[in-house]
């Protein structure tokens, strides 16, 4: 394997870190670029994606013919790592969740009709999406295929949908919804997903849950069905293909907050080491103490660790593979070393890494959703074991 990138890759690579250092990082600092959600303002964000799309960064991920870069997904794996320098930066390019494992999901399974309609004004960054799946316990969480209570009963040419969601991302700014729901009993083909427009009548938002860390345009919501009908058209894939459906967005989806995490932690090491070369304590600097260069090359060997096992992820994927087991290592291994990266900076700055005078503190709580967003940790550890007793030494093959 040789990771490698391309001269094309390697330049929207240096292209992406001087946009994100010219027009995201000095916006970091500025109180008045926030929404009360610790957010960047919309009619901010939108400025910088209007010199996003002007730079030649926008929707690496998407068709050249739709507007985007089309990347291969280690174009990916190197955009989306400096765009995540910036805690700005994955919405100022279009490569934020939820919208990008919509986005890679939706352009895999719609036809081009149904791209016109559904796939392209999120594209564009006309509006915003959202996936719903999980539910209030005792509904669908790690096991959607086992939990799930929603319900899409078919009348006609028509589903009417009752049931309730919650810890949905983007819900409440978004206006086009993919919606799992369960048709039969059925263990694997039980459930059906769907396509319906915020502006439908039969659902409603019950709250915006608050939650421990900054929040993402739209935050985490909980949504209560009583009736939404959904055409028969709007059904994606066939009835009884929801899982299926659910495993092609969430795969590429773990593996690209595992991309955009990096960034973030490579940020927090940043941080920590502009600190460390400046503090003095007992007559040095701090960067100087061999405990303090320890703690700094831990972090920068997880982070390249990280790095690794992202990209052989990403390189599989590329050759047509499904790469779980990979994914599913990565996903622990980036989610664990954000929060070491962020732990670690805090402890190096004293004090001002627990106030809010850097973005450390942003960062750090933003770190602790890493190990439960999209599968728990201890479910991907399952996963992986799982494998290793199917596939015995076969689990250790090289490609």
């Amino acid at each position: 394997m040789d990771f490698t990138l391309s001269p094309d890759i390697e330049a929207l690579r240096r292209k992406t870190r001087d946009f994100v250092e010219a027009e995201l990082l000095p916006l970091e600092s500025r109180p008045d670029i926030y929404d009360e959600f610790e957010n960047i303002r919309l009619d901010r964000l939108e400025e910088v994606r209007a010199k996003a799309k002007q730079a030649g960064l926008w929707a690496p991920q998407m068709p050249k013919a739709r507007g985007g870069l089309e990347l291969p997904v280690v174009g990916w794996a190197a955009v989306y790592e400096e765009a995540n320098r910036s805690i700005f930066g994955p919405a100022a390019l279009n490569c934020a969740a939820p919208d990008d494992g919509n986005m890679n999901v939706l352009n895999k399974v719609l036809s081009e009709a149904q791209k016109d309609k559904w796939l392209q004004p999120i594209i564009d960054g006309k509006l915003r999406s959202s996936f719903a799946m999980t539910e209030p316990a005792p509904g669908s969480g790690s096991d959607p295929g086992g939990m799930m209570l929603t319900r899409a009963e078919k009348k006609g040419g028509r589903y009417v949908i009752h049931g309730r969601k919650w810890f949905i991302s983007g819900a409440a700014a978004a206006k086009h919804f993919i919606l799992i729901a369960r048709t039969s009993g059925d263990a694997r083909r039980g459930l059906t997903a769907f396509l319906y427009h915020g502006d439908d009548p039969g659902w409603r938002i019950v709250r915006r849950i608050d939650i421990m860390g900054p929040q993402e345009h739209g935050g985490v919501c909980e949504l209560d069905f009583d009736g939404l009908e959904i055409p028969e058209e709007n059904r994606l894939l066939g009835e009884g293909d929801g899982l299926k459906l659910t495993q092609l967005r969430l795969g590429p989806a773990r593996l690209t907050h595992c991309m955009r995490w990096l960034g973030l932690a490579r940020k927090s090491l940043a941080i920590a080491r502009e600190h460390v070369k400046e503090r003095m304590a007992f007559g040095m600097k701090l960067a100087d103490h061999e405990s303090v260069q320890m703690m700094l090359g831990e972090v920068a060997k997880d982070i390249e660790v990280g790095r690794l096992l992202t990209m052989k992820a990403a390189w599989k994927l590329d050759q047509g593979g499904k790469a779980q087991s990979e994914v599913s290592m990565a996903k622990i291994h980036v989610a664990d070393t954000l929060h070491k990266a962020a732990d670690t900076a805090v402890q190096l700055l004293g004090a001002k890494g627990y106030s809010k005078d850097t973005l450390l503190d942003w960062i750090y709580r933003y770190a602790r959703a890493a190990r439960l967003i999209d599968g728990a940790s201890e479910v991907h550890r399952m996963l992986i074991a799982r494998a290793l007793a199917k596939q015995g030494d076969d689990f250790w093959k090289w490609g």
